[in-house]
């Protein structure tokens, strides 16, 4: 997502490169990039337009200091205005509730089930939550069960009292949540096709029976700008506390996230960005914009990192690295942390310039992972600690041990070999960094 548009602004800005100072004439080509980029990435036309002209305003209107280049400080002023557009600071999630009732709704499709749970297992691993989930979907045929699926994927309670009335279901539900201590509730309410004053009526009798702190819609972000009614509709009548955004790990062109905030007011809370149950990321306007102009998200990995690696057992690895020490045991461990983040290729996309280095389109395969973990475990402890001491009689019963063939062991020492030289070139200040 965001990656073509990212490019067509990147493009336009590399135009300004080597300008001694903005002028209009100058920037008129990377204005009409920037326009054409946001439009063909079904941004709405009117956001296009203000967004342009504010950002031609201040790019006319600040003098270039001698400490920045031109495009520098154009860089800047289209990342501000990004933030802004994409509503400046991140939206507070209520978590304070005595419990805190959470009320998931949308359209069908939208993948409000499965946000449900990956909202419940959020909670519970970032606040420390007891949550419940409340089955209230009853016309979605096995809409219940597949709640009741995650739910014990998860570990966590769902509660459900079939096809009975859904404010029969969230009186219950609050019962049992006083009465086994859940203090965060997450109801999954029926969705439609379309909106509907049935499906509304139903909806605003729950916020009365329940006053739910937080009115969540979950949309999917490959709507395009019907996304918008969507959001007005269903604002309207229920007075939305903010949005979700699935499907953000797809090919959607990411339009919709640039215009909710501006159009409706609604603030974009999360994002799911990924199939996965842990798949849901809190929603910063800053580092979504740096993502767009290829900036990279480091504050993101490392809160994925976070919690998998203690700040002590990361300080001792960096000084390994650093200090030549690091050998295949290491590398064995970070294979292991490596996989619990998901999907490597995710985390090359967050890097600084992942673009212009290509990582944006490497596909690694799980399997590739498993082979070297493979080999690595069938050496032996004395092996892992001194990979020189490999030698063809040693590599051959290694490939017996893993099933791959020599050569294959022949060019992960190599490649181990290439990364413990450029460790070594970074801890001496010898190596030029792409960013």
């Amino acid at each position: 997502m965001f990656e073509y548009m990212g490019d067509r602004l990147s493009k336009a800005i590399k135009n300004i490169r080597g300008m001694g100072r903005i002028t209009e004439e100058n920037i008129s080509e990377a204005m009409r990039e920037i326009r054409m980029a946001l439009l063909e990435a079904d941004v709405n036309y009117q956001v296009v337009k203000e967004f342009v002209n504010k950002v031609k305003e201040k790019a006319l209107g600040m003098e270039v200091q001698k400490s920045l280049k031109p495009d520098e400080l154009f860089i800047k002023i289209v990342k501000d205005e990004l933030v802004d557009l994409l509503g400046g600071e991140a939206a507070p999630l209520e978590v304070n509730g005595k419990p805190t009732i959470v009320m998931l709704v949308g359209l069908q499709g939208s993948g409000k089930t499965t946000t449900c749970g990956k909202f419940a297992s959020y909670v519970r691993k970032k606040h420390a939550k007891k949550p419940l989930l409340v089955a209230c979907d009853i016309y979605r045929p096995a809409a219940i069960e597949q709640l009741q699926t995650i739910g014990k994927q998860l570990n966590i309670p769902v509660y459900t009292l079939g096809k009975k009335s859904v404010n029969e279901i969230v009186s219950g539900a609050l019962e049992y949540a006083k009465e086994n201590n859940n203090d965060y509730i997450i109801i999954d309410t029926a969705g439609r096709l379309h909106i509907d004053e049935d499906l509304m009526d139903e909806l605003v009798g729950v916020i009365d029976l329940c006053k739910p702190q937080e009115t969540l819609l979950v949309i999917d972000a490959m709507m395009g700008q019907d996304a918008i009614n969507v959001i007005q509709g269903f604002n309207d009548k229920l007075s939305l506390t903010g949005c979700i955004l699935t499907k953000l790990d797809g090919d959607t062109k990411g339009g919709v996230a640039l215009s909710v905030r501006h159009l409706t007011n609604v603030p974009i809370k999360f994002v799911g960005d990924s199939e996965k149950l842990d798949g849901l990321s809190m929603f910063y306007p800053e580092r979504m914009a740096e993502r767009i102009l290829d900036m990279g998200d480091v504050l993101s990995i490392a809160e994925k990192v976070e919690g998998l690696i203690s700040e002590e057992d990361a300080e001792v690895q960096a000084k390994r690295m650093l200090s030549g020490k690091y050998d295949l045991e290491d590398f064995l461990a970070n294979l292991k942390q490596i996989k619990k983040l998901g999907p490597l290729e995710n985390i090359l996309k967050m890097l600084p310039q992942a673009r212009k280095m290509g990582l944006n389109n490497v596909n690694i395969d799980p399997k590739d992972m498993a082979h070297i973990e493979a080999i690595i475990l069938s050496m032996t402890p004395y092996e892992r600690k001194h990979p020189e001491c490999l030698k063809a009689t040693r590599k051959q019963r290694i490939s017996k041990g893993c099933g791959r063939d020599v050569a294959e062991i022949n060019r992960l020492l190599k490649q181990f070999e290439e990364m413990k030289k450029m460790m070594k070139m970074m801890s001496s200040g010898n190596m030029k960094l792409p960013f």
